[in-house]
């Protein structure tokens, strides 16, 4: 990426790609990309079936990296893009990183942590608020994620049929 101001939307691009990568080694595609003064410090994408990890989920693998090159845990002035809503054990852990920003694609009506089946990042009891923005590219984002889980049924049906 260049030094040029990027735009929600051309980050968001970035985690869908991260996403397709998620979706060609069989995992949910959620993709995640974590910036810090317009360049990526932390990218992934979800990875807890091949990795044998529940906490190999996209955001937590940004957040791994993005602590390690700012040798730092509290990850100030960042802005993560997801783009799926981040679960609970997420959203969590992007308090505990004082991330500043997060922007995601799409709602996640079941677990979603981030407003749709509960707000984490603005529970009263917690000592660190996450700006949020979102529905950055959520058809792209919720398309993939149908798609995804479409085929996924189409496939499931196919071995059963062939029993």
């Amino acid at each position: 990426m260049s030094d040029t101001e990027l735009t929600h939307e051309d980050w968001m691009r970035h985690a869908l790609m991260l996403a397709q990568r998620a979706w060609d080694e069989g995992e949910v595609p959620v993709g995640a990309v974590l910036v810090h003064n317009n360049r990526v410090i932390g990218e992934g994408w979800n990875r807890p079936i091949g990795h044998h990890d529940p906490t190999a989920h996209a955001e937590i693998m940004a957040l791994r990296q993005g602590g390690l090159v700012l040798q730092n845990y509290r990850l100030l002035d960042t802005t993560l893009y997801v783009t799926l809503e981040p679960c609970v054990m997420c959203a969590g852990a992007m308090v505990h990183g004082r991330i500043g920003t997060l922007v995601f694609g799409a709602r996640d009506l079941k677990t979603g942590a981030a407003g749709s089946l509960m707000d984490v990042l603005h529970h009263p009891g917690m000592n660190h608020r996450v700006e949020i923005v979102e529905g950055t590219l959520s058809d792209e984002c919720s398309g993939m994620l149908s798609e995804f889980f479409r085929q996924r049924r189409l496939a499931i049906k196919a071995q059963k049929q062939a029993r």
